[in-house]
């Protein structure tokens, strides 16, 4: 592979502390050298324009069986006025749509084209993860990754309910995520999955699973606490208890003492952070869950900002998502146990900006960004597709950066929401740098890698480069050029190469002696052979088209 050399551009690379320094970034066979370090063999002029690492959204639905619901339940989603949407242009693109939940080939294609370079899906079961990373690898360019489901499967319950040994529990959780090639462990809804099926509505941390006698709080922290004695880098992943529901900020605090100090990420908390003040008894509480996370180091999330518009809600929450289907627009929805590990429920959703409950849901997001003081804490999302499609980014980035902008937005709002929103009062505009951090360099420290997010040398050469422009959103929707592993994949908005992604994953050591435990239960119990669940190294590399392996290291755990 050739050496390039960008040159003249403004670099943002907060992993390296730089802040639109105007220098040189170079590469050789896709690991990025030092500037001058060797001759090269192609310079491109980037003088005007922003260069930073590739994007990282670290938790979008794009693979496994609940975004193929989705896509199937919304097929005018895929179509225009009942006609197949117009054949791509691009040669290089073969035919792939949708906006809710795009096809596998569209999602790489328009990742691409905004600057992305890597995406993680956030709920992958086990015994589904074959057909996860089949459909990840059929997405073009991204490296990828998953995390596994945990927490709602009845032999993890039945364990905790008995008494097990904590170290057995904890090499389940290792086996898990060793035989379905995981980045971490999701837990969704702790408990509650379970319950529902035991004709219990709602779950609060400290309540009783009906059949089990657990809690969610005995869930996270028996979860949390494992990842963190197995060295896994990305901290339990949590949706937390009574996701929508008016009030749920003490179960989303409750839930981050739960794990007494231990790691955990909180993800798409919009929709964890709801008060009951006011006369419509639902409200912001969007400054107590900043404070929560300003003063406990150990928290990170990422919010799963609304943006209006039609979208579709899919989650493994079946109990809130059967809470919710009588919202469902277009009226129609699916629900589904699955293999007794989880559920999973589809809901499509339209959200309106004279709505009081959607207007308040903007704003929540909004606040939350904008009032955690740690950037590195705090990850970009629209949790896609159930806030809104990743390719609202943009346009959710400039709301972040130009505060103008965000208050001609909340103007048009409903006009309870508008008149009374704390955000109206909130001054901050985030910079580039901060950008930078929350959509690369934080969500490759949170998920353990080293090697991307950053442009320092040894790091793998995912560059974006955006021609630098007052309105944001126009700046971050078209990217000049886009680098993956050194090659040229977009170049002002289209695309130019379409090279297989990588797969990411860890594998932590655990002790051998669970399989024997694990092979009698889903003897007795599941619909797969137990010889059968594991994903070999030479079958992950098939699923994903032949793309490389990208282990990630197990830290030592104190």
């Amino acid at each position: 592979m050739s050496s390039i050399r960008l040159r003249g551009g403004r670099v943002v690379d907060p992993a390296n502390g730089i802040d639109l320094e105007q220098r040189d970034v170079q590469w050789r066979d896709g690991r990025i050298v030092a500037p001058g370090a060797d001759p090269v063999d192609e310079e491109i002029d980037v003088t005007g324009c922003v260069v930073m690492a590739g994007g990282i959204d670290m938790h979008t639905h794009i693979g496994g069986g609940k975004v193929n619901l989705a896509r199937m339940l919304l097929p005018e989603d895929h179509r225009a006025n009942g006609n197949p949407i117009a054949l791509p242009a691009n040669p290089l693109e073969l035919p792939s749509c949708g906006t809710c939940t795009p096809g596998t080939l569209a999602t790489g294609y328009r990742y691409v084209e905004m600057g992305y370079t890597a995406a993680f899906e956030p709920a992958m079961m086990a015994c589904n993860a074959r057909h996860t990373h089949l459909e990840m690898g059929d997405i073009p360019v991204l490296d990828h990754g998953a995390y596994v489901m945990l927490g709602n499967d009845e032999l993890f319950l039945q364990m905790l309910a008995e008494g097990w040994d904590f170290e057995r529990i904890r090499d389940y959780a290792a086996w898990t995520i060793h035989a379905s090639k995981a980045m971490g462990v999701k837990v969704v809804n702790p408990g509650g999955i379970s319950a529902f099926k035991f004709n219990q509505r709602k779950l609060d941390v400290d309540e009783e699973h009906r059949h089990w006698r657990i809690t969610p709080r005995q869930v996270v922290h028996t979860l949390a606490r494992a990842l963190h004695e197995l060295g896994v880098p990305h901290p339990l992943h949590i949706h937390g208890s009574n996701l929508g529901v008016a009030g749920n900020i003490g179960s989303t605090l409750e839930t981050i003492a739960a794990l007494d100090g231990l790691r955990g990420h909180l993800t798409h908390v919009q929709f964890h952070a709801y008060g009951t003040e006011g006369p419509k008894k639902f409200s912001s509480a969007a400054l107590q869950l900043a404070e929560a996370v300003n003063a406990h180091p150990n928290i990170s999330i990422d919010v799963g900002q609304i943006m209006f518009g039609q979208t579709v809600t899919a989650s493994g929450d079946t109990m809130r998502q059967h809470a919710q289907s009588a919202f469902a627009n277009p009226r129609k929805w699916t629900g589904a146990d699955i293999e007794c590990e989880a559920g999973c429920g589809v809901v499509p959703f339209k959200y309106r900006e004279q709505s009081f409950v959607n207007a308040l849901q903007w704003v929540i997001g909004l606040e939350l960004f904008l009032l955690v003081d740690d950037p590195w804490r705090v990850v970009l999302t629209t949790d896609h597709p159930n806030g809104g499609p990743f390719t609202s980014y943009p346009h959710l980035i400039r709301l972040l950066m130009d505060r103008g902008f965000r208050e001609e937005q909340l103007a048009k709002l409903h006009p309870e929401v508008a008149a009374n929103a704390a955000l109206r009062s909130i001054t901050r505009e985030l910079s580039l740098y901060e950008i930078a951090i929350m959509t690369r360099a934080g969500p490759a420290r949170l998920l353990g890698l080293a090697d991307r997010g950053q442009l320092g040398p040894g790091a793998a050469a995912d560059i974006a480069v955006y021609r630098e422009e007052a309105d944001r959103e126009r700046m971050f929707t078209t990217p000049e050029y886009v680098f993956k592993d050194g090659q040229l994949v977009a170049r002002a908005g289209r695309v130019t190469a379409v090279p297989v992604g990588g797969t990411h994953f860890v594998e932590p050591d655990y002790d051998r002696g669970i399989e024997q435990t694990l092979r009698g239960h889903l003897a007795r119990h599941g619909s797969v052979n137990f010889d059968h669940i594991a994903i070999r190294h030479d079958e992950l590399c098939s699923c994903c088209n032949g793309g490389r392996l990208l282990p990630a290291a197990c830290f030592e755990a104190t």
